[in-house]
């Protein structure tokens, strides 16, 4: 995966950011996303894409890409904004709140699809970029294991959705929870949460 970065580095652009989100097709919570510049001369072993990655695995790489990157920032749009602007909009908002927080201005930022929130910078977008481009790999581990923290902390606050095991994702026992008690303030009103 570092091929990718590479290409990008013999055009000139030294600082590359890596940008990603977790959350996005969740029924509640809000969608994080994760901004990381990577350290070149440092090497992470086994960082790929978060779903391909089991939780305990997800969590030791956090605590190695946070310690060792140059620097990061993992920002967030809550279910109210989610409704507000859509989806997507609200994603996009969350990339460039990370982006943003960084302290490090990077050259170019790659972003994980097909639609690059609004920069003050270069960027590009990369279709499954985090299975192809190793600094988008290290922004999803870092947005989904903080989302996933989250998530636990829901649980303990509303724990008859059981967030703590499906993380607000559309399972059956989501679904018939929903049924059953409604909806709390952090489901996504604007999705089909009734089926």
């Amino acid at each position: 995966m570092e091929k990718f970065e590479s290409q990008f580095k013999q055009k000139g652009f030294d600082v590359i950011c890596g940008v990603d989100e977790a959350g996005r097709g969740s029924l509640a919570g809000p969608v994080v996303a994760a901004a990381v510049v990577l350290n070149q001369d440092v090497n992470i072993e086994d960082i790929k894409d978060s779903k391909l990655l089991s939780a305990k695995k997800r969590e030791q790489l956090f605590c190695e890409i946070s310690e060792n990157s140059i620097d990061f920032c993992i920002s967030e749009a809550s279910s109210e904004e989610i409704d507000k602007l859509n989806i997507l909009n609200a994603t996009l908002l969350a990339m460039q709140r990370a982006v943003n927080g960084l302290n490090t201005k990077p050259d170019i930022a790659l972003i994980d699809g097909n639609v690059a929130p609004k920069l003050n910078l270069k960027s590009k977008t990369i279709v499954h970029g985090d299975s192809i481009c190793i600094s988008i790999a290290a922004a999803s581990i870092l947005a989904k294991v903080y989302r996933d923290s989250l998530m636990f902390k829901c649980h303990t606050k509303y724990p008859i959705y059981n967030f703590s095991k499906h993380k607000g994702y559309g399972t059956k026992f989501h679904f018939e929870a929903i049924k059953k008690y409604g909806l709390c303030p952090i489901h996504r009103k604007s999705f089909k949460l009734f089926k």
